[in-house]
């Protein structure tokens, strides 16, 4: 996939970013995600909408993609029992391996998983028929025989992509749904709320299983909750998940059918010392992932990227500062609720970089994330209209403008770092092209494409 030199990602297309429409709140991206070949891409809002891509093959040397079809896949309900508003936004999409001309995939918002088949479907019309033997009255032409009967017949007319629930999953979480990941083995699933982490079958829409509860008896004595949660890319009886504390537990699925007893554990010990107000916030972790050979997991909170060697469970290998800047400004972050926001971290395909997001629209890139013999890089980006500029003057346009100990630092990082930052332009969520150095970054309402191509 790549050699050990700088990656050199490069502006390559965006979708949706138009001056002259007004942004609203449901057109906000909420998620986003490759499929496993890397050929179609899908994005999900918070108006519950589902955009599939499809990658431009007529341009076999650059990472371009179309449009292929939209669907609505959520709306906004109501649980009259609990006098509670469901939203339609779509938390989570996941790809499932496809077996057949068909894709299936699963989305779910707060509440309810559903899984879509999308397909080419063939319309067709009536070419020839008898009609031409009727009268202008409407009565039956009286010279018509047996033989002068024809047949209708049917031509194909177009096709068209089409979208259609086949499973609904639903009414198994009692709090919002944070996470869901397909096994490995193509036929299971696990959900996660705050609280539970539920295992499904795909073909069973009305029963699933309870793994993890880690609901206290009484809930005043609640101390953590769990934040995310992934199927290791191999083993299908593996899964972790992460907690507000901090730590992630890696859980066997053949050792008790409830799987609050992990076994194994990453969590970094720090001195008390240290800690302040925010710590317990900042902590938090917000995403887990396994690389791709399941040998490590990336983990994100709001100040740090960890990678653990999932053999070690003593310490990270690596420990990646992503928002040193912002030490000094946690009670900023704090009074507008920016502290809270839950960033997504991604491997390569290959499992040696790994890229998270940040304000300002910037996104980073680490390589040699998971080689404890060799410092990381850096490489920092922006997804914003800048990016439209020619592909020239891209080295410029992305700020690439010195190297800091080695590393390439973008000029707008460090001004950002002395001057207002936008805490409302954040990049939460990313996805990696499974075989190839592209990139898909939601910023709002915009999809930007990035790659070395």
């Amino acid at each position: 996939m790549s050699d050990d030199g700088p990656l050199n990602f490069k502006f390559s297309q965006c979708f949706g970013d138009k001056a002259d429409i007004v942004l609203t709140e449901a057109d906000i991206i909420s998620t986003v995600e490759f499929d496993h070949t890397g050929d179609y891409l899908a994005t999900g809002d918070r108006g519950g909408r589902v955009v599939l891509f499809e990658r431009n093959f007529e341009k076999d040397k650059s990472c371009e993609y179309r449009f292929h079809t939209e669907f609505q896949s959520h709306d906004a309900e109501f649980d009259y029992l609990k006098s509670l508003e469901i939203e339609e936004k779509i938390n989570k999409i996941k790809w499932c391996k496809r077996t057949n001309q068909a894709h299936f995939l699963l989305s779910t918002n707060d509440k309810t998983i559903k899984l879509w088949k999308i397909y080419e479907k063939n319309i067709k019309l009536v070419s020839e028929n008898n009609l031409s033997e009727f009268s202008t009255t409407g009565s039956v032409n009286t010279n018509l025989t047996l033989n002068s009967l024809k047949l209708p017949k049917s031509v194909s007319h177009d096709k068209i992509i089409t979208a259609s629930p086949k499973k609904v999953y639903s009414n198994a979480h009692s709090y919002h749904i944070n996470s869901i990941s397909i096994n490995s083995d193509s036929e299971t699933f696990l959900s996660s709320d705050d609280l539970r982490i539920n295992l499904w079958n795909l073909n069973i829409p009305d029963q699933s299983f309870n793994i993890v509860d880690i609901k206290p008896a009484n809930m005043e004595e609640l101390t953590e909750v769990i934040t995310s949660a992934d199927f290791h890319p191999q083993s299908c009886n593996l899964f972790m998940y992460s907690s507000s504390k901090g730590a992630i537990k890696l859980a066997d699925m053949r050792e008790n059918a409830l799987c609050d007893s992990h076994a194994k554990v990453f969590e970094e010990v720090t001195d008390p010392s240290n800690n302040n107000f925010f710590t317990e916030i900042t902590s938090s972790i917000s995403d887990v992932k396994f690389s791709s050979d399941g040998r490590y997991i990336a983990s994100r909170d709001y100040l740090t990227v960890k990678i653990w060697d999932i053999n070690m469970e003593k310490e990270p290998v690596k420990t990646i500062n992503i928002h040193d800047h912002l030490k000094d400004k946690l009670c900023d972050t704090y009074e507008n609720d920016a502290i809270f926001d839950k960033f997504e971290c991604v491997f390569s395909g290959d499992g040696k970089s790994v890229m998270t997001g940040s304000y300002n629209n910037n996104f980073m890139v680490y390589q040699n994330a998971t080689d404890p013999s060799k410092p990381v890089q850096e490489c920092v980006l922006q997804a914003d209209r800048s990016a439209f500029k020619s592909k020239k003057n891209q080295a410029q346009n992305n700020g690439l403008a010195k190297r800091k100990n080695g590393v390439p630092t973008m000029l707008k990082r460090d001004i950002e770092m002395d001057n207002v930052i936008d805490y409302k332009k954040n990049i939460l969520h990313l996805s990696w092209h499974p075989f190839e150095n592209s990139v898909a970054i939601a910023a709002t309402n915009n999809l930007y494409i990035f790659s070395t191509l």
